[in-house]
């Protein structure tokens, strides 16, 4: 590969992004463990500041858990119209020093600086620079990774965490990740994780040494994924304004519900937020998904998809009930409902009729 077709990719990566803006508007909130989320027997950790983290406190825990863990813990109900406002702020630098920006999530995303729109010589000396301007405008601080693919430069942004840089120059990247266990990999979940292991599989090396053929017997579609990252491969390019695939709502309740109204109460604002969300982007979906956790956890899901987009609150609203209602009757309490929209697609004006037709049908 010639040094001119080598990518240049930053990501960068906020730190405890929605902690770490309460406690910049909070000063009391300085140098305290905080959780952003509901406190509640039910609620869950949205986020934890470093301080939390200490004690064991992670995103998705359940409040209860991180209490156990931390007494000390203070909960911040969460603000996202502020994290999203603060993230614009950050996207407007970003496109300062270059247009292929690929968002990841309100905090963290991939930039191509391969050609730098302020003629910086190096990415890692991009990388300081928006670090700093991300300071000086928000007083947040940013850790980015440097290196020649979007897998590296994901791994490198963790290996300085919190404020911090690191690189992985051309021809590391085997090396770098030839010691490092595949569950750290990004993109090899806790099962797949585990599968690995069970095979023998525990690091880069060790994922190295299989054969094509041995991954994708075990790992069908995914094997040749797998077989490059082995050797720090990762041809993807950074991709601006990826569309989104799906948009969803869901709440755990404060009790176990049983009675139907009360449930498809819950059901209709979780589309509600997700129909917030569709009139904002003018997005419209096809498929429409309700998730169910009983008290005793097991979870349940109920999937339509219908030919034409959904193109209204109520046509939503309708979609939804119609699928909650297919698990009467209830034999457990639901402690969760959640309502998701995809397969989206362009506004179709003859919708209205024929997705009023798929639902009579129904």
């Amino acid at each position: 590969m010639s040094e001119s077709s080598i990518r240049r990719i930053i990501h960068i990566d906020m730190d405890a992004f929605y902690a770490s803006v309460e406690q910049r508007d909070d000063a009391a909130l300085r140098g305290r463990p905080v959780a952003v989320g509901h406190g509640a027997a039910r609620g869950v950790v949205a986020a934890a500041s470093y301080e939390a983290r200490k004690f064991g406190v992670r995103s998705a825990m359940p409040s209860s858990t991180a209490l156990r863990k931390c007494p000390e813990l203070v909960f911040v109900k969460p603000r996202f119209e502020v994290y999203r406002a603060v993230s614009q702020e950050i996207r407007a630098i970003f496109a300062e020093y270059t247009p292929l920006i690929e968002p990841l999530s309100l905090d963290e995303a991939y930039l191509d600086v391969s050609e730098n729109l302020r003629g910086i010589p190096t990415a890692s000396a991009t990388a300081t620079e928006i670090r700093a301007r991300i300071l000086a405008k928000t007083s947040l601080t940013a850790s980015a990774g440097i290196s020649y693919n979007k897998f590296l430069a994901k791994l490198a942004s963790d290996h300085r965490k919190p404020n911090g840089q690191f690189v992985i120059p051309p021809g590391a990247g085997e090396a770098f990740i030839a010691d490092l266990p595949v569950g750290k990999f990004h993109g090899v979940g806790p099962v797949t994780a585990e599968k690995m292991n069970r095979l023998g599989i525990f690091t880069g090396a060790d994922l190295k040494q299989q054969t094509l053929a041995f991954l994708q017997q075990n790992f069908g579609k995914s094997g040749p994924w797998y077989y490059g990252l082995a050797r720090g491969e990762d041809h993807r390019a950074v991709v601006p304004d990826r569309p989104r695939k799906s948009s969803g709502s869901e709440t755990t309740f404060s009790r176990d519900l049983i009675e139907p109204a009360e449930i498809e109460t819950a059901i209709c604002e979780m589309a509600d937020d997700v129909w917030a969300w569709c009139e904002k982007t003018h997005a419209l979906g096809r498929t429409v998904t309700v998730k169910i956790k009983y008290a005793d956890f097991q979870i349940a899901t109920r999937s339509r998809t219908f030919d034409a987009p959904i193109n209204s609150r109520e046509a939503l609203h309708a979609a939804s009930l119609q699928l909650v209602r297919s698990v009467y009757p209830l034999s457990k309490g639901i402690r969760l409902v959640g309502v998701t929209l995809s397969s989206f697609g362009a506004r179709d004006e003859a919708s209205t009729e024929q997705l009023s037709l798929a639902l009579a049908e129904g």
